[in-house]
């Protein structure tokens, strides 16, 4: 670190962990990567926890003239959220929120996403009323302070339009509570100056016809270009134009800590219907007539968009007959009964008679179709990121027009592209507010490339600011990428006013500086991130972040987005030859924070939209690390009697715990597993006692009684039941007793012992053993299931999910709780629910499809299930639990706040419950136990 980062860390390590206070070269790098083009490093990284870290922080940086940056979930687009200073990143400690008036208005940290705000409103048939596409994976700290708005929300719903209160620090330490009256006094007392400037500054605006139209003008739009002048026309209140100023204003006038919005009505009835017209501006004319019918949202995709889903799973055949000129709507309506959607839609395909709209409308209800609508608009982004070329970065803007001008903007648009070599281009957006997104691939790394891109946007600028009055950043606030340009869209009278308001609010500059406004002209083509090639498997990455919240090393190491930046550093020193200590340091790091703590657990692919699993880069990492030894070819050729010892030394241990007791196990174990390398590993509390194998089945013909493959895991051949569980059968004997109570025969293929599906192999990058055991098994299942002609069950969740990725097509593979849900619940008697029960959906589950599966399983043995909010994968991931008992740790630390009044729990993963028991403070056990404890 610079000397004075090093003054302030030695400031803030007296009051904040030093592990929360990050300044190494691969953790910098990784924490201070966003969604954006652009890449700077942080000096140093601050992870806060609460209200009063925050306002040290600012106390200690204020005094050393130290710029800060703040980061909430880092998926914002326009460079608002890096920096070269410090960087205050939010911990997991600021999900809080409180619900008001049922339902009508709720109050949130900054840290919980979206989607779980809605989530919590959910009950009450409320929302919030941003949707920004990201909403899965932003954060309300961001939607806040960037002003997200989305694809229904228009303006009218947006965090300006619907924030009631909100908790501030200010650059100075200061905290305020605009809903508390105790706290305005202070306030007024101790922020004076910046009280009456903000009252002058509306005042004047007021009474300057002109401007306030102006102003006026541009907020009918969507608009995120410099701060929110609208609140100096909307409100005399100080404190009102102090906190709606605060919206959209990017972390460069102060910390929002806690906003209370008013909640909007979710509709409980949704359709759609996605209208094709002959040309763009026919469609554009079609948006004008919707705009005043009672549509809930139209998305406007034009035929570049259309064509980059053409032949996608799940897309309409038709699309690849559309002509060129061809561009479509997607307009959906919603309803709190179906007589009143009836209406809308019917008011709806009247407005378009006589459009020319290509095919009939027709508004779909059905969830498939209508799911299938909305992804082809959800996919256009990542379609584009998916195919560009190695080196490129995919480039969002979002622009708005006036919606009575959208067809001519959009035309001239188009042609901009033409002329400057953006025929890749593809235009979609929010049609009903003029606001139009323009995806196009860019490369940095030639300095034509980057003067072909400054062109593109300074004509861009002059087309939709000055000759079309329209707003240069509609949604996706203004950043390091428009703040040239705010100057340009306002004009010098309102551009004054913004950099009076933000040397009222942050005096010194040091709140996020170049950010919003900025005196360098050319700081939106400085500090361009670099994308160079690293590996195939996740080249394609955008760095969008929406793996994040999904990972289960996220607070303890890296995510998936943090991997793939760091070994696209590594590949680009590698071949530079540049800094080979800084090389040297990352791939030593690398090595724990990036491969040895990734979970592979895949649940990253399914957030990702270019469908991404970076645990296929960790397990290639792995294979290079330790190839395929002979050790793993011997492992495999000898499974059977692998397994018997594994069993016979469980059994051992547990004769030993009862002896030394769980601190003298960990002791003897910890210095066993240093001596072997890990071969034998670490001492775990929930150690399972040895499991016992079952006779072999065969099934023997009765009619009426149909027949089922069963296939114990190794894992469940291996591993009874927890040590303190109460039903000490294993696995294996509880699936026999409920199968066979569901009236079938059931058949455990001769030879089962030596078999594996290969997962413990592949995890470890040992592909050709890997491959060698799925091809056994296949033959064995092949076999035993009369060549696919008999289902095949396993009663392990990650062990089915490479089964079905692995062996014959023609397998009818089961997991255990969909076999149960689909086939053998309709034969067993449920007399009684148990009260409650903690549900744990494994990450195979997950990636699977079976998650609603499994709950409504659940829901049918348990009053009352309860699955915790933040848990995704748990972290064991095979044997990491025991190798690396940290991952499971952090994955797994509120699971006990989560579950505190539950007294069992279930899954469906025998190693995933061994580290669910111990963090949880209850027994989980396979939800079989639970079937065959109710059945009858």
């Amino acid at each position: 670190m610079k000397p004075p980062y090093q003054a302030l860390y030695t400031q803030l390590v007296e009051r904040i962990d030093d592990e929360r206070l990050i300044h190494d070269p691969l953790r910098t790098l990784a924490y201070g990567t966003d969604a954006s083009f652009y890449r700077m490093v942080p000096q140093l990284v601050v992870r806060v926890h609460n209200e009063d870290e925050v306002r040290f922080v600012l106390q200690c940086t204020r005094a050393l003239d130290i710029p800060v940056t703040f980061r909430a979930g880092g998926t914002s687009l326009s460079g608002q959220a890096v920096t070269d200073s410090v960087l205050i990143q939010l911990s997991d400690q600021w999900k809080g929120y409180r619900i008001h008036d049922h339902g009508h208005a709720v109050s949130l940290q900054p840290g919980i996403i979206g989607a779980r705000a809605n989530q919590l409103l959910a009950p009450y048939q409320r929302k919030i009323g941003p949707d920004p596409a990201s909403i899965n994976a932003c954060m309300i700290g961001g939607i806040a302070a960037n002003n997200a708005s989305g694809m229904c929300c228009g303006t009218a719903q947006n965090s300006y339009h619907t924030v009631k209160s909100m908790r501030i620090i200010f650059e100075d330490g200061t905290l305020l509570d605009t809903a508390d009256e105790n706290s305005r006094t202070a306030f007024r007392e101790s922020h004076s100056d910046l009280l009456s400037t903000l009252e002058t500054l509306a005042y004047g605006v007021q009474n300057n016809s002109d401007l306030a139209d102006k102003i006026r003008h541009k907020y009918r739009l969507k608009n995120t270009t410099g701060y929110s002048l609208n609140s100096l026309v909307d409100f005399t209140d100080p404190f009102e134009i102090l906190m709606h100023l605060m919206i959209g204003s990017e972390g460069t006038l102060g910390f929002i800590s806690e906003v209370t919005y008013h909640t909007v009505e979710e509709h409980p009835i949704k359709a759609a219907a996605l209208i094709y017209f002959p040309d763009m501006e026919t469609t554009c004319r079609a948006v004008t007539v919707l705009k005043s019918t009672p549509v809930s949202a139209v998305e406007l995709i034009d035929r570049a968009g259309l064509r980059t889903v053409e032949g996608k799973p799940g897309m309409p055949e038709m699309l690849k007959d559309l002509g060129d000129d061809v561009a479509g709507l997607l307009v959906d309506v919603r309803g709190s009964t179906a007589p009143e959607l009836e209406q809308k839609v019917a008011q709806i395909t009247q407005s378009l008679q006589g459009m020319n709209a290509l095919y009939e409308i027709e508004f779909t209800q059905e969830k498939g179709l209508y799911d299938t609508y909305w992804k082809i608009r959800k996919g256009m982004f990542p379609a584009v990121g998916a195919v560009r070329k190695v080196g490129t970065t995919v480039i969002i803007e979002d622009v708005a027009f006036p919606v009575e001008q959208l067809a001519e903007g959009v035309l001239e648009l188009q042609g901009v592209f033409q002329k400057y070599g953006y025929s890749e281009a593809i235009l979609f957006g929010h049609a009903l507010e003029g606001n139009l997104h323009f995806v196009f691939t860019q490369g940095f790394d030639d300095p034509a490339e980057v003067k072909r891109y400054e062109a593109l946007m300074d004509e861009v600028a002059q087309l939709v600011a000055v000759k079309y009055n329209g707003s240069l950043k509609a949604e996706h606030g203004t950043g390091r990428n428009m703040a040239p340009y705010v100057l340009l869209e306002w004009g010098q009278q309102a551009y004054d006013i913004m950099w009076q308001l933000k040397k009222a609010f942050d005096p010194k500059g040091l709140l996020n500086p170049d950010v919003i406004l900025t005196h360098n002209a050319n700081i939106h083509v400085e500090n361009l991130k670099p994308m160079p090639q690293a590996n195939d498997k996740v080249d394609t990455c955008i760095e969008c972040g929406f793996c994040e919240h999904a990972c289960p090393s996220r607070a303890l190491t890296l995510t998936p987005r943090q991997r793939i930046v760091l070994w696209r550093e590594i590949q680009r020193l590698e071949r530079s030859g540049e800094s080979p200590e800084r090389l040297a340091e990352l791939r030593e790091e690398y090595a724990y924070q990036g491969v040895d703590t990734c979970a592979a657990c895949g649940l990253c692919s399914m957030q990702c939209p270019v469908g991404i699993n970076t645990g296929d880069l960790t397990r290639e990492l792995r294979h290079d690390r330790y190839d395929d030894t002979k050790v793993g070819y011997w492992v495999a050729d000898h499974f059977e009697g692998v397994t018997k010892t594994a069993r016979a030394g469980l059994a051992a241990a547990g004769g030993m715990r009862n002896i030394l007791g769980n601190g003298g196990m960990k002791a003897i174990t910890g210095v066993a597993n240093s001596l072997t390398g890990g071969v034998v590993p670490k001492w775990h509390p929930q150690m399972p006692t040895a499991a016992s194998m079952p006779k072999q089945r065969i099934a023997v013909t009765q009619a009426g009684r149909p027949s089922v493959v069963y296939v114990p895991s190794c894992a469940t051949r291996v591993m009874g039941a927890g040590p303190n569980a109460e039903d000490k059968r294993p696995v294996m004997d509880v699936m026999l007793s409920v199968l066979e109570k569901a009236g079938y025969n059931v058949i455990v293929p001769n030879g089962i012992e030596s078999q594996c599906c290969g997962m413990a192999f592949q995890s470890k990058g040992q592909f050709a053993a890997a491959e060698q055991k799925a091809n056994d098994l296949n033959t064995l299942l092949m076999q035993a299931s009369q060549q696919g002609e008999l289902p095949v069950v396993c009663d392990t969740s990650p062990c089915l999910l490479r089964m079905k990725e692995s062996l014959d097509p023609a397998l009818k593979l089961y997991e255990q709780v969909q076999f149960l849900s689909e086939f053998a619940m309709a034969n067993l008697n449920i007399e009684s629910k148990i009260p409650k029960m903690a549900l744990h959906i494994t990450c195979s589950t997950t990636r699977m499809g079976l998650g609603q599966t499994f709950v409504n399983l659940a829901q049918q043995l348990a009053d009352e299930v309860v699955i915790p909010p933040d848990i995704t994968c748990c972290g064991f991931a095979g044997d990491k639990g025991f190798s690396t008992p940290e991952l499971n740790q952090s994955a797994l630390k509120t699971l006990k706040t989560a579950v505190q009044d539950c007294e069992v729990g279930y899954s469906n993963s025998r190693t995933c419950e061994i580290g669910l028991t111990e963090h949880s403070g209850i027994e989980y056990q396979s939800i079989v136990y639970l079937v065959d404890q109710l059945s009858h």
